[in-house]
């Protein structure tokens, strides 16, 4: 059973900083990133790093928001460096990791994992 454990989250003003930290109970991944849902949106991606490093950025955080991961044999830890932090970063964020199993005979299959969330609050 793979667990992501969150923590990081919480008050702060604006033009602050947070940082966001997930642990995976997952050796092998082929990536973890940050999705964020605010009241009455749809859930939307943050930022994302693949296993060989890549990283992907929603516009709206480019510039402030850093993700980078460490590995340690069977846990993979991603971090969400946030900085400048705008009322409108204001969300529960959600740490996600994917991973593509190869299944002999199979067509690889896609697992996709959640963490519970944790709320980051901008506010003055």
């Amino acid at each position: 059973q793979v667990q992501l454990v969150e923590s990081g989250g919480g008050l702060v003003q604006p033009g602050g900083s947070l940082r966001l930290s997930c642990v995976a109970s997952i050796g092998s991944i082929n990536a973890m990133g940050w999705y964020r849902q605010a009241p009455g949106k749809q859930r939307e991606l943050v930022a994302r790093i693949s296993s060989s490093g890549i990283t992907n950025y929603a516009d709206s955080v480019k510039g402030r928001f850093i993700i980078t991961i460490s590995r340690d044999n069977a846990k993979n830890t991603v971090y969400l460096q946030m900085n400048s932090l705008k009322p409108e970063d204001t969300a529960a964020y959600y740490c996600h990791v994917r991973n593509v199993r190869v299944v002999p005979g199979r067509n690889p299959v896609e697992d996709n994992y959640w963490g519970q969330g944790t709320q980051v609050t901008v506010s003055s």
